[in-house]
């Protein structure tokens, strides 16, 4: 069973580190997506998106570029020559200690944070190298994600009614207080229509299934279950975050067209196929660390109070089945 701590912290970046190498790895992310949440902040609801983005991405890059491994880019903002957002292939650390495939969304929720919005975050998901699925040529997937109660229960192919059932009975509560998160979309008009139709309830997200998944997956989350289409790269990013928390994920490419399926295909990807979990990331050596940009169900935003600067973070890591809620405490004049 998977074991919830609460970390505070005031930062110090001269504290002795822990020495195993992926607890190492896991405290030094969460600093990258402090980083990047904090300087994003500033933009909240001032309708950039694009600055809030750059500024995000610059900090993370930038912090990275300390961390003592040798990160690999699979899943980022698009390819090279769209710099300055991370980019798939690009390799990021220092270059020594372990390997690891690494997915990255500096703001999960840009038109959120924009607008001033919940449930934008930053976050980083890593797992040893060549484990992550390499989604990037068919941007979209069809997704199912639940605690670990909905294993064998539960099945992407089946129809929502019968899952929301199914997932009911699992869990030992009455249909009715099921609720089930969707990706707010004119795509999942129906999928909405069915949820209700089964006696289950909704819960619309604006934007970041991300976190949506997450909730779904840990036992004190506000949803049940989370399903829908999103983008492919938050799904394999969510995987890591699942192989954690013990949960339960499958996933199904979507692709938008003829040219994408070819794209798709010449590299090695399979449609008309439910990846689970496992086979969307290999390894059991998984952490997710996530911050929070603004206020929602999963983190806090950034609140600056006084000459601090707040931010609240979490950190899975699958080797130890933790949930650690780190509140960090900085000084403020070091990010003027």
């Amino acid at each position: 069973m998977t074991s919830v701590e609460t970390v505070t912290a005031t930062e110090n970046h001269d504290a002795p580190l822990y020495n195993h190498p992926d607890r190492n790895l896991a405290l030094e992310l969460v600093r990258a997506t402090e980083a990047a949440a904090i300087r994003a902040s500033p933009f909240v609801g001032r309708g950039d998106k694009n600055g809030a983005d750059g500024a995000a991405v610059d900090a993370m890059r930038k912090f990275l570029s300390t961390v003592k491994f040798a990160g690999t880019v699979v899943i980022g903002e698009g390819e090279k020559d769209q710099a300055p957002m991370l980019y798939n292939g690009e390799q990021v650390g220092t270059g020594d200690g372990p390997a690891y495939d690494i997915a990255v969304d500096p703001i999960d929720g840009t038109s959120l944070a924009a607008s001033g919005r919940r449930n934008a975050i930053s976050m980083i998901a890593a797992a040893d190298r060549g484990s992550m699925l390499d989604a990037s040529q068919v941007f979209y997937m069809q997704k199912i994600v639940a605690g670990p109660e909905a294993r064998g229960h539960l099945d992407l192919a089946a129809p929502i009614a019968d899952n929301i059932h199914a997932l009911a009975s699992a869990l030992g509560k009455p249909v009715d207080e099921i609720q089930v998160g969707v990706l707010d979309r004119p795509r999942h008009e129906t999928l909405i229509e069915e949820i209700r139709a089964a006696g289950a309830a909704t819960r619309l997200l604006l934007d970041g299934d991300v976190a949506g998944g997450i909730q779904a997956a840990s036992f004190d989350g506000a949803l049940d279950l989370c399903v829908g289409v999103g983008g492919s790269p938050e799904g394999v990013a969510t995987a890591c975050a699942i192989r954690a928390l013990g949960g339960f994920m499958q996933a199904r490419l979507a692709p938008s067209g003829d040219d994408e399926r070819r794209r798709g295909e010449a590299a090695g990807l399979r449609f008309g196929y439910v990846y689970d979990a496992t086979e969307l990331v290999t390894s059991e050596n998984t952490v997710f660390v996530a911050t929070g940009v603004t206020d929602g169900n999963l983190v806090s935003g950034v609140r600056r109070r006084g000459r601090g600067i707040r931010t609240e973070s979490i950190v899975l890591r699958s080797q130890s089945g933790t949930v650690r809620r780190v509140v960090a405490d900085h000084v403020a004049s070091k990010w003027l």
